[in-house]
């Protein structure tokens, strides 16, 4: 399916332009809120859970690793339903859309007060294929050039105890729940 048709059907902002065939997102016309959804892909390797998790681009991030990765998640636009916000926001920052069951985790406050509401997928995706949109940030700061950096700049595997150290700690409670799912099944 063409990445234009694929956008409007996830509902993706295409209007801006495209990088590499996918949409390129227009952050700043985004509705600022307080919430915030994503999904937390998983597969099973060897009997063991592992998750993807994406680490952010810019430069505030470049050379920070422990703590500084999270599940692929963005805010909501005006009117949208998280579940249909959380499948965009897959898409927008790893330009790949993923179909299957979800299970919906429970709402979590992360530390900065903003609320994330996740989904967990069995899933398999080559992070290698990752391709971020893109948003736009003064940089170097005072400096009044506008730089491109991807929203995210690469994504991976962790086994489930390197995750819980790789993850942002206000997301750790998803990897619990998860957990806690996967033992029940």
């Amino acid at each position: 399916q063409p990445p234009e048709r694929l956008a409007l059907r996830l509902g993706c902002s295409t209007h801006i332009g495209h990088a590499r065939g996918y949409p390129r997102v227009n952050i700043a016309a985004r509705m600022v809120g307080k919430s915030s959804a994503g999904l937390l892909l998983y597969r099973i390797r060897k009997a063991a859970i592992e998750v993807l998790l994406v680490h952010p681009g810019g430069p505030y991030w470049k050379n920070k690793d422990d703590g500084a990765w999270s599940i692929p998640k963005g805010e909501f636009l005006p009117g949208e339903a998280p579940v249909v916000a959380a499948r965009r926001e897959f898409f927008e920052e790893t330009g790949v859309a993923v179909e299957g069951e979800l299970h919906a985790l429970k709402p979590l406050r992360q530390p900065g007060g903003k609320i994330v509401h996740a989904w967990a997928l069995e899933a398999d995706v080559d992070p290698a294929t990752i391709v971020s949109n893109e948003f736009e940030m003064e940089w170097p700061p005072h400096s009044g050039r506008l730089q491109s950096f991807p929203e995210i700049d690469r994504g991976a595997w962790f086994a489930f105890t390197e995750a819980t150290r790789k993850i942002m700690r206000g997301q750790v409670p998803l990897l619990e729940e998860l957990a806690q799912i996967l033992r029940q099944v």
